[in-house]
């Protein structure tokens, strides 16, 4: 790999003044090498780096801080698990929201994500947010979408995308560089509690995936013979009791990934339009989703008329369509919701 000529490329490019700078902070390969990027070539003076938790688990937050120690910042650190279970998921749920077959997940993350780091930039006198995202596009249209709605008045970084970086040029600058970097299948993997991408987009056609790379799926060699039987009861929509005793929603997700992907459940393999219309062979796992989300259709056909399931079909594709292209925030979304709750 030619690292000159991509120092080079970076030398090169000209990028705006900034003095201090909040950064969405995951300890990713991205917003690990966006720190440095900020130190070398943005020359900010203050750098604010931000870490969310939105369910992605108690070890890929320690990672990150792990992380953050060796890149030397000290990230702000905001736990909206609640939020995105009460709020988000809860509402995915009632809207039957999947894009394309999977369940909408990490577009939701993204701008919840989005809408804090901007909140904070403004909140503490930044004159610019860079976001660390890959070069696919659909992260960032989404963020940019969600920045430019709660803080129009900052800049907006993207260095991946001023830089016209690859993932392996990304890589070899890590490496020069010293940037920490575990990852565990090329591309990453992205978790929350709901639904799992693997590998960003960056798996051949015709690629097989290991075994090993699941976290909740068992593949069907493996799964036990005898099933497993759950009662859920739904509330509104929302499941409320596992088994018979009552529980949030944010304790009966991980139960049930840990059921039905032992039994093989959650595996999804499609091939994606994304928002910038690029194709791409994506891989999920979302066993709780795929269970929750089977039962909720079944459970509105059983209670709702012919005429509101019909209609309904509409408004949840809608839903999972403004979700998907970066108009979480969207008035239509908000007008949508009016339905969905009332139906």
């Amino acid at each position: 790999m030619d690292i000159r000529g991509i120092l080079k490329k970076i030398e090169k490019t000209k990028t705006p003044k900034v003095n201090k700078v909040a950064v969405a902070y995951s300890g990713g390969l991205d917003s690990s090498l966006a720190i440095e990027l900020l130190r070398r070539k943005y020359k900010a003076k203050k750098i604010l780096p931000i870490t969310i938790d939105v369910g992605q688990g108690e070890e890929e937050i320690w990672e990150s801080q792990r992380k953050a120690k060796i890149l030397k910042i000290k990230p702000l650190f905001f736990d909206l698990r609640k939020e995105f279970t009460e709020v988000w998921i809860a509402r995915a749920i009632q809207a039957n929201s999947d894009y394309l077959g999977y369940p909408v997940s990490t577009s939701m993350t993204r701008q919840i994500v989005a809408r804090k780091v901007a909140e904070v930039a403004r909140a503490e006198g930044c004159d610019a947010i860079l976001e660390g995202s890959s070069g696919k596009g659909n992260d960032q249209y989404r963020m940019h979408n969600v920045f430019k709605m709660f803080a129009p008045e900052l800049k907006i970084l993207v260095p991946v995308r001023d830089f016209d970086l690859t993932r392996l040029e990304e890589e070899g600058l890590c490496q020069t560089w010293g940037v920490p970097v575990t990852e565990m299948i090329t591309g990453g993997d992205d978790k929350t509690m709901w639904c799992r991408s693997i590998a960003s987009g960056a798996i051949d056609l015709n690629q097989p995936l290991p075994d090993d790379v699941w976290m909740w799926y068992w593949p069907i060699e493996r799964a036990p013979e005898e099933a497993s039987f759950v009662t859920l009861e739904f509330e509104k929509g929302i499941p409320t009791k596992l088994n018979e005793k009552r529980r949030s929603l944010g304790e009966i997700i991980p139960v049930l990934n840990t059921i039905g992907g032992m039994h093989s459940i959650g595996k999804i393999d499609m091939f994606e339009d994304g928002i910038m219309d690029l194709k791409s062979r994506e891989i999920y796992e979302a066993p709780a989703a795929t269970i929750i989300l089977k039962l909720h259709r079944d459970l509105e056909q059983f209670c709702l008329t012919k005429d509101e399931i019909q209609f309904k079909k509409g408004i949840d594709q809608k839903w999972a369509y403004l979700i998907y292209h970066g108009m979480a925030y969207h008035p239509l979304r908000y007008d949508l919701d009016a339905f969905i709750e009332q139906s």
